[in-house]
């Protein structure tokens, strides 16, 4: 009961800071996302046994100049950055279906780092203000979604699951529960598209379909991540949940692919 209470209180507080960070201002998101991405960064770094600070100042310096400079760098900085990212998270797809173990050589550590984690991270901040005008509800709407996959993919698999998704790396995922996750993604998103006046019905769902599909990818690479490293949590500074890297990796995972469509999205219409 003490441990639910306390899983309960770390989720809530958590869920708080996020949802307050991302309606009070763009820079009240940016400045929380700045902190939980450098404790992600340790926590990973720990993973992938590397110490290197000068991962945090280049994490910095991203947040920072491709925040404040979206328009001016997009062509020479943000897509180019997002091309590696969504190349090198293309390779883990690859990696946590074919190989047993991801090779982590001391090059790809710090490529790995860079083009996946820092980068995501960054690209998550990057997608409410993807117009040029601070729309907080696309990224709000967006850790909903994942949030509602999260929880009906567990629930739908705990109580209807029969076939392993991807038993080596995750053996309580299920196909059942990846399905329902998916459905009732679907059912946020058109909730969300009902109930406010930004992006279409048809918008929303893709967004659904992309957060449900590459969230669950990026959860199964951290816990393939952690299987590596033999540990059960990427960290402990949420009492119940883990570490910052436990509760965000879903949602950085699929950010690079959502902020793409968008930005497909914006030039195209």
């Amino acid at each position: 009961m003490k441990e639910l209470l306390t899983r309960s209180l770390s989720g809530f507080f958590y869920i708080l800071i996020l949802l307050l960070s991302i309606f009070i201002s763009r820079y009240t998101f940016i400045g929380v996302f700045l902190v939980f991405g450098i404790i992600a960064i340790s926590e990973f770094q720990k993973l992938i046994y590397l110490k290197n600070k000068r991962l945090y100042l280049i994490f910095i310096t991203l947040i920072v100049l491709l925040n404040l400079y979206q328009d001016t760098l997009y062509l020479y900085a943000i897509l180019p950055v997002l091309i590696f990212t969504i190349i090198t998270e293309l390779f883990l797809v690859k990696d946590l279906f074919t190989i047993r173990i991801i090779p982590m050589f001391e090059k790809r550590k710090y490529f790995t780092s860079i083009f996946y984690l820092i980068s995501c991270i960054v690209f998550t901040t990057l997608i409410p203000n993807y117009t040029g005008e601070y729309q907080p509800l696309i990224i709000a709407g967006a850790f909903l979604i994942t949030w509602v996959n999260d929880t009906f993919a567990y629930l739908v698999g705990k109580n209807l699951g029969k076939n392993k998704l991807l038993e080596r790396i995750s053996p309580k995922k299920t196909i059942e529960g990846f399905i329902g996750g998916l459905i009732f993604s679907l059912l946020a998103g058109y909730l969300i598209a009902i109930f406010s006046d930004i992006l279409s019905i048809e918008i929303w769902l893709i967004i659904s379909i992309i957060m449900s599909i590459f969230g669950t990818l990026g959860d199964l690479i951290q816990s393939k991540f952690k299987r590596q490293a033999g540990v059960k949590d990427s960290g402990t500074i949420m009492p119940g949940h883990g570490g910052i890297y436990d509760r965000l990796d879903s949602i950085i995972f699929a950010s690079p692919f959502l902020y793409a469509f968008l930005q497909i999205l914006k030039h195209v219409s």
